[in-house]
């Protein structure tokens, strides 16, 4: 009796033992789960219970200059998402799968995000929703609510694909602008993104409407450009046949301006890309050989692809730059347009020990005035003018004109011109500089001069957008027209521009006339660098001249087919279809309506 008790006394204790250390082992874990590791599961249980979704905004849309022709837009798509946390480990694996397969994603890669632990992954963006309702089919058959997430989305589209698509740039994978419009008015065009909150039960199901909250989001304001559509597809249509004809090996550019108001009217660069697909090299010999080159090489090319020539490229521009030389020397008293005999041409002229040629230095132009002068493109003429302007007052027109800063154009990557500084220039220089050479423009800066030549004298900035709408409100901020200093007077700019007819007329520049109208311009030959042996022609030009509505500069580099590479041979013509049809399509009046 006394062994018995005495076995149940060491049962009871050994209980009571058993019980002490299962306690304090209790005690222990609770301590350690409260004080050491509460934080890390205060953070998993938020995950498991609280879940957040980011609904993207959509990008405003992008207008032409008629505010109802749509360049640029967002298109609604949809996300896929998924909370890991509240997919239950033996379905992991099966979501994945599923995800995979529906969205011909890799399964490895998938299945890594699915297994985090973590509230929130996303799987795929902006995918069209025929898939997602495979998805949703699936979810439903096997019952599947929890964890997996489809959200309306936004994806970037462009309804005429190549058109000016160096001006307009492109959105990346995050819908943020990385080239173009959409990179230089990114904030603007950019929304606010909204949410989807929601509260979850430990199975990780809905509580209830109470527990989820919706902020919408609010779409990007939206711009009207002043880029006219079928000015661009006149113009567009017209570089690439010439870029095509002329076998220009690297390209050409074309831009359009309304001189009153510094609108661009078009802006092209050859050979355009397609902005749904800007990745896509459009070189069809780089196509060939394209998944064998290494990222560094693609990104090489993809960025050339990309470059606005019109902005972002610097080049001579040859005899185009007469006009600023003429511009001046009128303006400062030194020269006028129809003095005869002003000027003797003996088919060059020597400069500090150097003797400078003149293009037709084996059939000299003899005896000229300034109109002669600059219809016939005369080196020695230029030359003159430019020793008797001397270098500082020079360089005050170059100022005056813009030469010696960025137009501030509203597109990124604008360049800047490549000139000697002042104190360096020497009498060869300045000689050189007078007639366009051995110094470096870009064309947004030439059209520049020559718009203002046509708005009377007055500097005007070049510009791409005239307006931001909110689509809210539908409240219009105009971008007014930006005006600068008074580069030259009236009475010289209208000077200019009736030899300037005289070049279209009777001069180099005869292939860029247009029957019925008075068209002024200029052509232009420089060599592309040092011996090289490239070229560069252009073509400058003003339309009509009595009442300037249009200023033209055509661009070609390194034309290599029959007709030879100079401007008026080349990129004259190339500037009378477009300014032939352009001007049909405004319907201004002709000068001449019998002609």
């Amino acid at each position: 009796m006394q062994n018995s008790n005495l076995d149940s006394k060491k049962r009871i204790i050994f209980i009571l033992a058993v019980v002490s250390i299962v306690w304090i082992i209790l005690c222990i874990r609770v301590g350690i789960i409260q004080l050491i590791e509460g934080d890390k599961w205060k953070e998993r249980s938020e995950k498991q219970q609280y879940a957040s979704r980011s609904i993207t905004a959509g990008r405003g849309t992008i207008y032409d200059t008629s505010g109802e022709i749509v360049l640029a837009k967002s298109s609604t798509v949809e996300t896929v998402t998924v909370n890991p946390v509240n997919i239950s480990l033996e379905n992991k694996e099966k979501v994945a799968s599923i995800l995979s397969q529906i969205f011909g994603l890799d399964y490895e890669k998938v299945l890594k995000k699915v297994k985090r632990n973590s509230s929130i992954e996303t799987i795929i963006k902006r995918v069209d929703k025929e898939k997602t309702d495979e998805l949703r089919k699936w979810i439903e058959e096997n019952n599947m609510y929890s964890g997996i997430n489809i959200d309306e989305d936004t994806k970037r589209y462009y309804p005429y694909s190549t058109l000016a698509s160096h001006v307009i740039g492109f959105v990346g994978s995050d819908n943020q602008g990385l080239d173009g419009i959409e990179a230089k008015y990114n904030k603007i065009l950019t929304g606010e993104n909204g949410s989807i909150s929601k509260m979850l039960d430990a199975k990780g199901n809905n509580i209830g409407d109470s527990g989820e909250a919706y902020n919408e989001s609010n779409q990007g304001n939206n711009l009207v450009l002043t880029i006219d559509m079928n000015i661009q597809a006149i113009v567009e249509k017209y570089l690439e046949n010439a870029c095509i004809e002329n076998v220009c090996t690297d390209g050409g550019n074309v831009i359009i301006m309304n001189p009153k108001n510094g609108d661009v009217l078009a802006m092209a660069t050859y050979p355009f890309y397609d902005l749904n697909n800007p990745y896509k090299i459009n070189n069809e010999e780089l196509q060939n050989i394209w998944g064998g080159l290494e990222s560094a090489e693609k990104s090489l090319y993809l960025q050339g692809m990309w470059r606005n020539k019109a902005i972002a490229d610097t080049y001579e521009p040859g005899s185009t730059f007469k006009l600023v030389t003429a511009s001046a020397s009128i303006e400062e008293k030194i020269a006028d347009s129809d003095i005869a005999g002003a000027y003797n041409c003996s088919g060059g002229i020597e400069i500090a020990g150097t003797r400078i040629k003149c293009w037709r230095y084996y059939r000299p132009h003899g005896s000229q005035s300034l109109r002669q002068g600059l219809m016939n493109s005369c080196n020695p003429v230029f030359i003159g003018l430019g020793q008797k302007l001397g270098v500082s007052k020079y360089y005050e027109y170059l100022r005056k004109f813009g030469f010696l800063d960025k137009t501030g154009i509203d597109l990124t990557g604008e360049a800047g011109s490549i000139f000697l500084k002042e104190e360096k220039v020497g009498p060869v220089e300045l000689a050189t500089i007078s007639f366009g050479q051995r110094f470096e423009v870009t064309p947004i800066q030439m059209i520049t001069m020559v718009s203002s030549i046509a708005n009377k004298g007055l500097y005007v900035k070049p510009r791409l957008v005239k307006q931001i709408i909110d689509p809210k409100t539908n409240e219009v901020q105009n971008i007014e027209p930006e005006y600068k200093n008074q580069v030259i007077s009236k009475e010289t700019a209208e000077k200019i521009l009736s030899m300037m007819t005289s070049v279209v007329s009777e001069g180099t520049g005869k292939n860029a006339r247009v029957q019925g109208y008075n068209v002024g311009g200029k052509t232009g030959t420089s060599e592309d660098g040092v011996n090289t042996g490239k070229y560069v022609t252009s073509f400058i030009g003003v339309a009509p001249t009595d009442d300037p509505q249009l200023t033209i500069l055509v661009t070609l580099y390194n034309p290599t087919g029959g007709k030879g590479h100079q401007g008026g041979t080349v990129a004259a013509p190339v500037a009378g279809k477009i300014l032939n049809e352009v001007i049909n399509y405004l319907e201004i009046e002709p000068n001449d309506k019998e002609e």
